[in-house]
């Protein structure tokens, strides 16, 4: 793929309407429950209690279900590639039924809400699979096949598929579904105004005091007062528990173009092999259908990213020959160490705050089983799948004790390696346009980037979150945190949390 070529951004941000203005309110409020993020978390939470005759505000840094559901490749799958048969070891055959139970509870309840609501959300049933093409792994995808069966999901191995290419076997799961998640959400967000709920875009949360009530600060000086507070911010802004210990950022890449009806599968397809390729297609208005290929994930501030499009590319259009890809964007997940997300109190001690987050690339049906499970708690229902997504939970994380040492290992890595400024580097004349560089100056280290006009500009390599040090992503012209993911535009404003603070403007 030529790297100069000039590609769209993310598919559904470009044919998803503007959605109602939503300014940052104009004063204080007082509020029954704030829920922070505008993503899929967010707003099924603050829908389900606006439902439930909650008084609910949506607080949104940016714009609505803009920044990572944005950017998904929207697949509605109980089907999250090989989890079964290792839930089956780690968390026993029933915690293994209560995760199939309440992911495939979530995707029946988004068909139910987008037909309420008469929503064209392009909403499509489909089959998910997982599949192989190296013969060694079909042990390991009839156990997935047997535990997922096990589970309560009509599973079965298979060999045969709509793929242009051989697989080894393949996990199929019928039932499931893939939709446009930006027209399901501002229709949400819509019928969350409806019934009394508010929300705010470009309204950034700085801080939050744990009182009765609660009390939130934004950057521009407003408080919001609330009895209960949900942070669905993707990466908690707020860690009290210190939940980073526990979640690994990453970012995956998309390419997409356009592919012709008859050789466009309708189902959707992942493997882990090859640094995960996922494949999906969806309806075109002016024919035909977008083929959207995800893989090449990597930690936030890897090297190479244009190296892992290409990569990506090359992969889309050797297996689907004829497509023309258009598009390309990228999207960036969290990982719990236990592999199962973190929904529930915000930690230990917690009364009226609660988190959502550790989705781990299967964000939309975990959101919408976020917003369900939120709702009840907040409102003081039993769940039965409470406990297996509770942040609060100990056991599980020490039967993962080796990814949450791994983590922490990488973590600590950067933390203290990157913190010791090089001997030698490039100086800020020698940085060609389009790039950047971390750069020795005196005792500390900045971040120096040249746009494509030759313009320099210069922030503070410390990440505002935790203090490690950001590195360059060329291909997106972003610095990023490669401890916790928070990125920064070359101005050092945010685009990404966890940081709530920019990175500071220094003078060459």
């Amino acid at each position: 793929m030529n790297a100069e070529r000039e590609f769209r951004g993310s598919h559904w941000l470009e044919t998803a309407p503007p959605g109602a203005p939503a300014p940052p309110p104009a004063g204080d409020l007082t509020v029954d429950v704030a829920v922070v993020g505008g993503g899929i978390a967010g707003l099924s939470t603050a829908w389900e209690l606006a439902r439930r005759g909650r008084e609910v505000a949506v607080l949104e840094a940016g714009r609505l279900a803009a920044g990572v559901t944005g950017h998904t490749t929207a697949k509605l799958t109980a089907l999250h590639t090989l989890i079964y048969d290792r839930l089956r070891r780690s968390r026993g055959p029933e915690g293994a039924r209560l995760y199939a139970r309440s992911q495939s509870d979530a995707i029946r309840h988004a068909a139910e809400t987008a037909a309420e609501l008469g929503v064209d959300c392009e909403w499509e049933d489909a089959a998910a699979l997982t599949y192989a093409e190296d013969p060694r792994r079909v042990a390991e995808l009839r156990a997935e096949a047997e535990a997922a069966r096990e589970a309560g999901l009509p599973a079965e191995f298979v060999t045969e598929t709509e793929l242009p290419f051989a697989v080894a076997g393949a996990v199929r799961v019928s039932g499931q579904a893939q939709f446009h998640p930006r027209k399901y959400l501002l229709a949400l967000a819509d019928d969350l105004r409806r019934h009394g709920g508010s929300v705010y875009e470009d309204t950034r949360v700085v801080g939050l005091d744990e009182g009765e009530p609660c009390v939130l600060s934004t950057d521009a000086g407003v408080s919001v007062r609330a009895r209960d507070v949900v942070i669905a911010t993707h990466y908690p802004i707020f860690d009290r528990a210190l939940l980073f210990t526990r979640l690994s950022p990453r970012r995956e890449l998309v390419v997409a173009g356009v592919i012709d009806e008859e050789h466009a599968p309708r189902d959707m397809y992942i493997t882990p092999e090859q640094d995960t390729r996922s494949v999906r297609t969806a309806p075109l208005d002016s024919g035909g259908r977008l083929l959207i290929v995800t893989g090449e994930h990597f930690t936030p501030g890897a090297a190479d990213v244009e190296k892992r499009f290409a990569r990506l590319s090359g992969w889309a259009e050797s297996r689907f020959p004829g497509v023309e890809l258009t598009h390309r964007w990228a999207t960036q997940d969290n990982d719990s160490t236990d592999s199962v997300p973190l929904v529930g109190p915000l930690h230990p001690g917690s009364r009226h705050t609660y988190v959502a987050t550790g989705f781990g690339g299967w964000g939309l049906s975990g959101g919408i089983m976020a917003g369900r499970l939120l709702g009840d708690l907040v409102t003081g229902h039993e769940v039965e799948f409470s406990g297996l997504y509770d942040p609060r939970r100990l056991a599980s994380v020490m039967r993962e004790g080796g990814a949450f040492l791994k983590h922490q290992a990488q973590v600590a890595r950067h933390f203290v390696g990157d913190r010791i400024p090089p001997l030698t580097g490039p100086a800020p004349e020698d940085i060609p346009p389009g790039e950047g560089a971390v750069v020795r100056v005196g005792t500390g280290q900045y971040a120096v980037s040249r746009d494509e006009h030759g313009q320099l500009r210069a922030v503070s390599a410390t990440c505002t979150h935790l203090g490690c040090v950001v590195a360059f992503n060329r291909a997106e012209k972003a610095w990023e945190c490669p401890c916790h993911g928070s990125r920064f535009a070359p101005d050092g404003s945010i685009l990404q949390g966890p940081a709530v603070r920019p990175l500071k403007k220094r003078e060459l």
